[in-house]
C-alpha cells in the first residue's frame, strides 16, 4: 500500500482538509494543504469549506481549531502529541495567582491548554504579542506559560509590570550560548535567527528574532546567504523549498521537538479512515476559552 496515494484518496473521499505545523516531520508537511504556524492554521480550519480538519501539530493546537470551529469535525492524528511547556501552566494555579493579582490581565501564550485559555483575558502569538500588550490599558500583566517569551515582550514593554509564570520550551532550552558560538566560527558571516522561546543569552546573540513564520519570512527577504535558525529543525524543510540558494544551519545541539515529531503518515492514513481521534470539548468551556482568542483578534488591530 502506498501511504501517500491512499491519504490522497482518503481526503478526495472524505472531502477532508489536512494541516501541518511547520515543526512536523518534512514527509508530513509535504503531504499538508497548508503549512504554517499554530494560528494561521486555526484561521485556515476557520475558513475552510470541508468539515473535516487532521490537524498536525501537538494538542493544543488542534483544542484552539476546535474552539474556533465547533461544528467541524478537528482529527488529530496522533494523540501522544502533547505541548510540555503548555502542560506546565495549570488551571488551579492560574486560578490562585489571579487572586494574589486581582488588577492583572492574564495573557496566554496560545501555546497553552483549554482550562488556562479559559481562564485567561486574551491569547497571543509569539508575532502579536507585542502588539497586543501594548493596546492593553492594564499595568499589571500576568503572562503565561513561557517566561521566555514574557521576559521578551517586558524587555520592549518598560511600563508594564509583568508577573511571568515559570514555564518554558524544553526544545529551546537546549540551545547554549556556545554551540551558536561554535557555529559562528565556522560561519561567521552567518546571520542568527532566534525564536523569542530561547532563553536571553541566546536571544541577545540574535541577529533577528521572531516567530517561526517571521524567521522563514526574514531570510526570504534578507540579502544574506548563511543562517543559524535557533528554533526546532522542521522550520528548516520550508526555508529550503522558499529559499533554495541559501544555506541554512543548526547549532550543534538536537532542536527537534518529539512530541511534534510523533505524527507519521501512518497516523493520518488511519485518522483519515477511522476518524481518529476527534477533538471534543465541552460547549461551557468552549466559550470561555473562545472569549480569549476573540480578544486576540480585537487588540492585535
Amino acid at each position: 500500500m502506498n501511504l501517500i496515494q491512499e491519504i490522497k484518496r482518503l481526503k478526495e473521499e472524505k472531502d477532508a482538509l489536512i494541516l501541518a505545523h511547520y515543526y512536523q516531520r518534512d514527509e508530513i508537511q509535504d503531504i499538508a494543504d497548508y503549512v504554517g504556524d499554530s494560528y494561521y492554521l486555526s484561521k485556515i480550519a476557520m475558513d475552510s469549506t470541508q468539515k473535516t480538519i487532521v490537524f498536525c501539530g501537538v494538542k493544543f493546537m488542534a483544542e484552539s481549531a476546535k474552539i474556533l470551529s465547533p461544528d467541524k469535525k478537528i482529527l488529530f492524528p496522533n494523540l501522544d502529541a502533547g505541548c510540555p511547556m503548555a502542560d506546565m501552566a495549570t488551571e488551579e494555579k492560574l486560578i490562585e495567582l489571579k487572586k494574589q493579582h486581582p488588577n492583572a490581565k492574564v495573557v496566554a501564550y496560545i501555546n497553552s491548554n483549554i482550562d488556562v485559555k479559559a481562564h485567561s483575558d486574551v491569547c497571543v502569538t509569539s508575532s502579536s504579542a507585542m502588539k497586543i500588550i501594548n493596546n492593553i490599558k492594564e499595568e499589571e500583566i500576568i503572562f503565561l506559560p513561557d517566561k521566555n517569551l514574557g521576559s521578551y515582550i517586558a524587555e520592549q514593554v518598560p511600563d508594564k509590570k509583568f508577573i511571568l509564570w515559570e514555564g518554558f520550551c524544553i526544545t529551546h532550552a537546549k540551545v547554549r550560548k556556545e554551540q551558536i558560538e561554535e557555529s559562528l566560527k565556522a560561519k561567521p558571516s552567518a546571520k542568527v535567527l532566534v525564536h523569542p522561546e530561547c532563553e536571553k543569552n541566546i536571544r541577545d546573540m540574535a541577529d533577528f528574532i521572531g516567530s517561526t513564520g517571521e524567521i522563514i519570512d526574514y531570510a526570504e527577504k534578507d540579502s544574506s546567504t548563511d543562517y543559524i535558525v535557533v528554533t526546532e529543525s522542521g522550520v528548516i524543510h520550508e526555508m529550503k523549498k522558499r529559499c533554495p540558494s541559501k544555506n541554512f544551519y543548526v547549532p550543534k545541539v538536537t532542536m527537534t521537538c518529539l512530541n511534534m515529531k510523533k505524527t507519521t503518515l501512518e497516523d493520518v492514513y488511519n485518522s483519515l479512515k477511522n476518524d481518529t481521534y476527534e477533538i471534543k470539548i465541552h460547549e461551557d468551556m468552549r466559550l470561555k476559552a473562545l472569549n480569549s482568542l476573540q480578544q486576540m483578534h480585537l487588540l492585535s488591530k
